[in-house]
Order: C-alpha cells, then sequence, then structure tokens
C-alpha cells in the first residue's frame, strides 16, 4: 500500500557525519538529522554505542545510524548478515532514531528477505527504515522503488545512479513525480550550499544529504619513513570532517530559497 505524506513540506538538511565533533558541528549549523557512521573514507561504517550515545545526550539531533559491516559492496554473507542484525539491535537500542542499510544480489537486485527483516525490526520500535545509496548500484531503479514501497521503506537515499546527485537530476525528478507520495526520497553525494536549491527546485525533492566535508591537519599522520595518509596531495597530513561554517551555509540558503522553491 502507498503511505500517502500529508502536510506543507519543509526543507530538511541531514550531514553524513563520521564522529561525535562532526553531530555537533551539524548541529551548531543547523541540519536538522546527521546519518552517523564511522570510516568515511569507505563510505561509511556501523559507528561505535558510545558515540551514538553521547550525541543523543548532547544534541537535539535526530540520528539515523548507518549499519554496513564492511567497504566495497552491498553483497553480505550469512556471517556478515548475522552481525549487521546484531548491530542494529543494539543501535535501536541505545537511541538510534533510524537506521540506513541495504542488501543486494550479486546481480545488482535487492535482497527481498533480508531488507523485509531489518524494515520490519526497525519498524517494531517505530523507527524510522533507510534504505541507502545501494539503491545507486541496483540495476532497475523503477522495479527497486516499487519493491522498497512494498516492503514498507520509509526513505531512500540516491544520488539518481550517478556519481554526483547533480548528474542524477533526471532520474531524481522521475522517482519523484513517481514515487514520491509513497516514501521520501532523499538526494545525496555532491550536494551542497551551492547546488542544492537548484537540485531541490528541479526534482521536487524537499530534503538533502550534504557532507559538509573540511579538512583538518594531524601532523603525525606521516613519518620520516612511515605514512598513515588515506587522502591525496595536498590533504596526506588530513583527515576529513564536518565544518561548522558548511552546515551553516548550506542551512542558509535553503531557509532563505525554500519557500520560494515550493510555490
Amino acid at each position: 500500500m502507498v503511505k500517502r505524506r500529508e502536510g506543507k513540506m519543509k526543507r530538511l538538511v541531514e550531514v553524513c557525519a563520521g564522529s561525535y565533533e562532526d553531530c555537533l558541528n551539524a548541529s551548531f549549523g543547523g541540519a536538522d538529522r546527521v546519518e552517523l557512521n564511522s570510516a568515511l573514507s569507505v563510505g561509511g561504517l556501523t559507528p561505535g554505542i558510545a558515540t551514538l550515545r553521547r550525541v543523543k545526550q548532547d544534541t537535539d539531533l535526530k540520528v539515523i545510524c548507518m549499519v554496513r559491516p564492511r567497504a566495497a559492496g552491498f553483497c553480505y554473507t550469512e556471517k556478515e548478515k548475522k552481525v549487521m542484525f546484531e548491530e542494529a539491535e543494539l543501535l535501536l537500542g541505545n537511541g538510534a532514531d533510524g537506521l540506513a542499510f541495504g542488501f543486494l544480489h550479486e546481480d545488482g537486485s535487492i535482497e527481498e528477505e533480508s531488507t523485509k527483516r531489518m524494515i520490519d525490526l526497525i519498524h517494531e520500535g517505530k523507527k524510522e527504515a533507510v534504505f541507502h545509496r545501494a539503491f545507486d548500484v541496483c540495476r532497475d531503479a523503477h522495479a527497486a522503488m516499487e519493491l522498497l514501497i512494498s516492503l514498507g521503506a520509509d526513505r531512500v537515499l540516491t544520488s539518481g545512479q550517478r556519481e554526483k546527485a547533480m548528474e542524477g537530476k533526471e532520474l531524481l525528478k522521475e522517482l519523484q513525480e513517481t514515487y514520491g507520495s509513497g516514501i521520501e526520497l532523499l538526494a545525496g553525494s555532491g550536494v551542497n550550499a551551492d547546488n542544492a536549491a537548484e537540485l531541490m527546485a528541479y526534482t521536487g525533492i524537499w530534503q538533502v544529504h550534504s557532507s559538509c566535508k573540511a579538512y583538518y591537519e594531524d601532523k603525525t599522520t606521516v613519518g620520516e619513513d612511515v605514512s598513515y595518509a588515506y587522502l591525496p596531495a595536498p590533504h596526506e597530513r588530513c583527515y576529513d570532517g564536518v565544518s561548522l561554517e558548511a552546515v551553516r551555509r548550506l542551512t542558509e540558503v535553503l531557509q532563505n530559497d525554500f519557500e520560494e522553491l515550493i510555490r
């Protein structure tokens, strides 16, 4: 059954966060929600419970936690799934407002059994079930969206199956027009203060996901004969994190422009 969403739309900013400090910057910058991860350098993995607890204690942010056991794709072994469901229960039991996850078959179709099980687990606690950008490697975007709606997913994070959301804006618009009454779409990847308003206006999607990234130096990253760098020059001595100023700029741009966008 298609779920109808009623009431006036409000622009919503979700920040992709990899730490407690990232979440503080998101909160101070005016974000509405964070997707809390660890290891953003590999696309985001399951965060620690202590970080989640601290964020819920010290901010009023809605916190969606990633459930992802490793880097690369989304076709998981039974052993990996066992850990994922245990992590999901721990996160939900420690204050997560929802979970972001994705299960795929090798052919790029959604693995229905595990997806339904995760959605049902999340909904038992009246939390939000978010299918993340695993959607962007699905072979058939429309079939995937229809299945997720039928299974009861609340939201899909997507770049329109392109590297960046602005590149995928045609599919994003099509998906919003076709399915937006039945499921929330969250546009992410490469979204920032310079393009968010344009993307929203074009696609009709009213919520965006942004890393609001900045680089912070740690001089101990590189020694005389050893390097722990994971970023290329000129940031090889840095780690990336959320910029308070970038969040503030994004939220202010959308605060100023959103009423005009939805007229």
